[in-house]
C-alpha cells in the first residue's frame, strides 16, 4: 500500500523509511503541508498521513475521498484538525498515535520551566560574549514550590514525576481522575483552587471547545501573582494576547511555550527575516521572560520510533482489513 505523507522533514522520512523497510508499503513524501491545494498530491494514495498543522477540514477529506483515500494516520495524538464527522460521513479511518513517549514533552515541559527560573537564555548569551558576570540572573529553587498540572493524562503524569523528583508539591486537575497521577502523591483539585495555590502551572491538555483559550485574562488574573506557565499541549489554549499583557503588568512572571495559536504556516520552517509575518509573537520572543520553543517537545529519537511504528501498524491494520489499533471515534 502506498502512503501520501506531508509535512516532512528528514526525521519524518528516516524514521518512517526504517518503520516501513520489508513491510511491503511505501510512502510519498512531501513538504508541503495538506491543504485544499495540496490534496491532490494523494492521489492514487489509498493512506494518507499527517502531522498537526496540516489541515484535515470536509473540504480537504471531501478531495481525499474522492481521490480513494481510505486511511488517514495522524503522526501525533490530537485530533483538534480534523473533522472526525465529516471523515466518518466519508468512510475515512481515522488513527492516532496516542502512546508515543510520554516522557519526551514531560521533560521539554521541565527544561522549558528550568530555563525560565535559571535565565537560561540570557546566561548563555552573555556566556558567549565571553560575559561571566551574574547580575540579574538570580532564580530560585524548585523544591517546596507548588506545581499545578492542568490535564493529568500519560504526559502530565510523566511531568508531574519530575516535578516530584525536585521536591515540589503536585496539584492536578482535569475532568476524569488517574490513578497513576494519585500514586505519586498528586492531588485533584477543582481548578479555581489549583490556580490559587499555583506557584507554576504547566499545561497538557487536548484543545476542544473546552479548553480553546482557557487561559485568558480572567484565568490569569485569578492565579499568584509572579506565576510561571508552560504550554507544550497545543497553542490555542492560551489567550496569546492575554499572556502578553500578563507578562507586562507582572502578574505572569514567565512564559515557556514550545505550542502557538497561530502556528500553522510558521512552525517547522525557517522564518528568518519574517519577523513581521507574526507581531504577537514577536512581541513574546521580545519579552525577556518567555521562552519559545518550536514544537519539538515531542522531538526525541524514542518518540520519533515510536510514531513511525504506530503509523506502519496502521497501514498493516488496514491493508489486511482488521481493527485499527489506534483509531480515532467521533
Amino acid at each position: 500500500m502506498e502512503m501520501a505523507v506531508f509535512s516532512t522533514r528528514d526525521y519524518d522520512r528516516s524514521h518512517l523509511r526504517q518503520a516501513l523497510a520489508g513491510t511491503g508499503h511505501s510512502a510519498r513524501y512531501f513538504t508541503e503541508a495538506l491543504t485544499p491545494e495540496t490534496a491532490g498530491l494523494a492521489s492514487g494514495c489509498p493512506a494518507v498521513c499527517i502531522f498537526v498543522n496540516d489541515r484535515a477540514d470536509a473540504a480537504v477529506l471531501e478531495q481525499l475521498s474522492a481521490a480513494g483515500v481510505g486511511l488517514l494516520a495522524l503522526r501525533c495524538a490530537g485530533t483538534d484538525h480534523v473533522d472526525l464527522a465529516a471523515a466518518r460521513r466519508l468512510g475515512i479511518a481515522v488513527t492516532r498515535v496516542g502512546d508515543y513517549s510520554p516522557y519526551s514533552v514531560a521533560e521539554h515541559a521541565a527544561l522549558l520551566l528550568l530555563a525560565l527560573i535559571r535565565h537560561l537564555p540570557a546566561a548563555v548569551a552573555r556566556t558567549r560574549e565571553f560575559n561571566f558576570a551574574l547580575d540579574g540572573l538570580v532564580g530560585f529553587d524548585l523544591r517546596g514550590k507548588t506545581v499545578g498540572i492542568i490535564g493529568t493524562g500519560r504526559i502530565g503524569t510523566a511531568f508531574a514525576a519530575v516535578m516530584r523528583g525536585f521536591g515540589c508539591r503536585i496539584i492536578g486537575h482535569d475532568i476524569v481522575s488517574n490513578p497513576d497521577f494519585e500514586a505519586i502523591d498528586g492531588a485533584m483539585l477543582p481548578l479555581e483552587e489549583l490556580r490559587r495555590q499555583a506557584d507554576v502551572i504547566s499545561l497538557h491538555c487536548a484543545l476542544n471547545d473546552g479548553t480553546r483559550h482557557m487561559v485568558d485574562a480572567a484565568f490569569l488574573g485569578r492565579c499568584r501573582r509572579g506565576l510561571l506557565l508552560i504550554n507544550t499541549s497545543r497553542g490555542a489554549v492560551v489567550d496569546s494576547g492575554a499572556v502578553l499583557a500578563a507578562l507586562e503588568s507582572g502578574q505572569l512572571g514567565g512564559f515557556g511555550m514550545d505550542v502557538y495559536e497561530q502556528e500553522r504556516g510558521l512552525f517547522f520552517s525557517d522564518h528568518r527575516g519574517d519577523a513581521d509575518k507574526d507581531p504577537m509573537l514577536a512581541g513574546l520572543l521580545a519579552n525577556p521572560n518567555v521562552i519559545v520553543t518550536g514544537h519539538q517537545g515531542f522531538l526525541t529519537e524514542q518518540a520519533l520510533r515510536q510514531i513511525s511504528a504506530r503509523v506502519t501498524e496502521s497501514l498493516d491494520d488496514f491493508a489486511a482489513g482488521r481493527k485499527l489499533r489506534g483509531a480515532v471515534a467521533d
